[in-house]
C-alpha cells in the first residue's frame, strides 16, 4: 500500500482538478477522465501501467454503469414511445452499424472488428444529451423526446452486442453454435429473472428496508447487483448483462429512486476509474500519426448519423427543424462505446490502429457535442427554411 500510495494519491488530485477545471467548461467529467487516464497513462508520462489489475478494477465502473442504464430503463415508458423506439431508434442502430460495418469489411477488416467498430458509433451520449437537453428545458420539446427515444433503444441494443461479441471471440468454425447457445442462455436468463425476479425483488428489498438501515440496503444493492453479474458470466454470458437485468428488476420496485441516490457517489467513482482506464489505451503517438484517418472518422460520423436520424424522423413524419435537431442532438459516439471497444479490447477482437482511430474519433466527437448541439436551433434553421 505504501508503494502505491504516491500513484494512487497524484490520480486523486489529478481527477479533482481535472473534473473542476471540465465543469468550468462547462464539459461532461468523463471527458476528464479521459484526459487524466491519457496524461497519466503508459503512452504519455508513463505513471499509470497499463496492468491488468487496473482493467479488472475498471470493470466494476461498467457493471455499474449497466446497472444504473437498467435502474432508468421503464417498459411502461418503453411502450408509450414504442413508435419512436422501436421505429426511429432500431431503424437508426440498423442502419448505422450495417453501413458502417460494410466500409470496414471494404477496407479488409474481419467480421468481428467489423461489428465491434458498427455497435460502438452506432450509439450516441445519454449522459451528454440528457444533460444539455435539462439544462436547455429541452427534454419536453419535439426534438427532446424524440432523442430521448433513440437513445432508450440504444440503451437496449447495448444488451446483445454484450452477448455477441464475447462470442465472436470464439473459433470460425464454432461461431454459430456459440452465438445459437449465448442466445438461449440469454433468452433463458431473462425469462426466468422477470417472471420470478421481480416478485422476489419486491419481497427482499421490502425485508431489507424494514431494517431502517442505509448503510445495510446500499450494501444489499451492491450484492445483488454483484451476484447476478456473477450468474450471468457463469452462464457464459457477459457480467455486464446481469448488472443490466438488476437494474431493470429494481427500476419495477418501488425503491427504484432511493436505490438511484443511494449509489449515485459510488457509482460515479467507479466509472470514473473505468474511463481513465480508456484514455489509458488512447496511444497519441498513433493519433498523430493518424490523424487525418481520425479526422475523417469524426466529421464522417457526425455528419452521417445526423443524417440518417433526421432523414428518420421526416420518414415518421417530424417537421424538418425538429428532425435536423434531432439528428444534430445525437451525432456523436457515446459511453457505450467506450464499453463496447473495452469489451473487444479484451476479447482480443479489435487492437493497433483500428482501436486507436475509433477510441480518438469517439472521444473527440463527445468532446465537440456540447458545442453542436447548443447550436442545434441554428443549424436547424439554415437546413430547414421552413422550421
Amino acid at each position: 500500500m505504501q508503494d502505491n500510495l504516491p500513484v494512487v494519491l497524484l490520480m486523486l488530485i489529478s481527477s479533482v482538478l481535472a473534473v473542476a477545471f471540465f465543469r468550468v467548461l462547462r464539459l461532461p467529467p468523463m471527458l476528464a477522465y479521459f484526459t487524466v487516464g491519457l496524461l497519466l497513462g503508459p503512452h504519455v508520462f508513463g505513471i499509470l501501467p497499463d496492468i491488468e489489475e487496473n482493467r479488472d478494477l475498471a470493470e466494476f465502473g461498467i457493471v455499474f454503469l449497466m446497472f444504473s442504464i437498467g435502474l432508468e430503463f421503464s417498459l411502461s415508458q418503453l411502450y408509450s414511445m414504442r413508435r419512436v423506439v422501436l421505429g426511429i431508434g432500431g431503424t437508426q442502430v440498423i442502419i448505422t452499424m450495417g453501413v458502417i460495418m460494410a466500409l470496414c469489411l471494404l477496407l479488409g477488416l474481419n467480421v468481428p472488428t467489423s461489428v465491434v467498430i458498427g455497435g460502438a458509433l452506432a450509439m450516441s451520449s445519454t449522459a451528454i444529451v440528457s444533460k444539455l437537453l435539462v439544462e436547455r428545458l429541452d427534454l419536453n420539446s419535439r426534438h427532446g423526446r424524440l432523442s430521448f427515444g433513440v437513445l432508450l433503444f440504444q440503451d437496449i441494443a447495448v444488451v446483445p452486442l454484450l452477448v455477441l461479441i464475447p462470442a465472436l471471440a470464439a473459433p470460425a468454425d464454432d461461431l454459430v453454435a456459440i452465438l445459437g447457445m449465448a442466445a438461449i442462455k440469454a433468452a433463458l436468463a431473462l425469462a426466468v429473472l422477470f417472471v420470478a425476479g421481480k416478485t422476489l425483488m419486491n419481497r427482499w428489498l421490502s425485508l431489507v428496508a424494514r431494517q431502517r438501515s442505509r448503510e445495510l440496503f446500499v450494501m444489499n444493492v451492491l450484492m445483488m447487483t454483484l451476484v447476478l453479474a456473477y450468474i450471468t458470466k457463469l452462464a457464459g454470458l457477459s457480467y455486464t448483462l446481469g448488472a443490466f437485468i438488476a437494474g431493470m428488476l429494481i427500476s419495477e420496485t418501488r425503491y427504484r429512486y432511493q436505490v438511484e441516490s443511494d449509489i449515485a457517489s459510488f457509482r460515479d467513482i467507479l466509472l470514473g476509474l473505468f474511463f481513465i482506464t480508456i484514455g489509458m489505451l488512447l496511444n497519441v503517438s498513433q493519433l498523430v500519426h493518424n490523424i487525418g484517418l481520425v479526422l475523417l472518422v469524426l466529421v464522417g460520423l457526425i455528419v452521417f448519423k445526423a443524417f440518417i436520424v433526421a432523414v428518420l424522423a421526416r420518414m415518421f413524419g417530424y417537421e424538418p427543424g425538429v428532425a435536423i435537431r434531432a439528428g444534430v442532438t445525437l451525432a456523436q459516439a457515446g459511453e457505450f462505446s467506450f464499453v463496447l471497444l473495452a469489451l473487444g479490447f479484451a476479447n482480443g477482437i479489435i487492437d493497433g490502429q483500428e482501436l486507436q482511430v475509433v477510441l480518438a474519433a469517439s472521444l473527440l466527437s463527445m468532446i465537440v457535442a456540447p458545442f453542436i448541439i447548443q447550436r442545434n436551433l441554428q443549424i436547424a434553421e439554415f437546413f430547414a427554411r421552413s422550421y
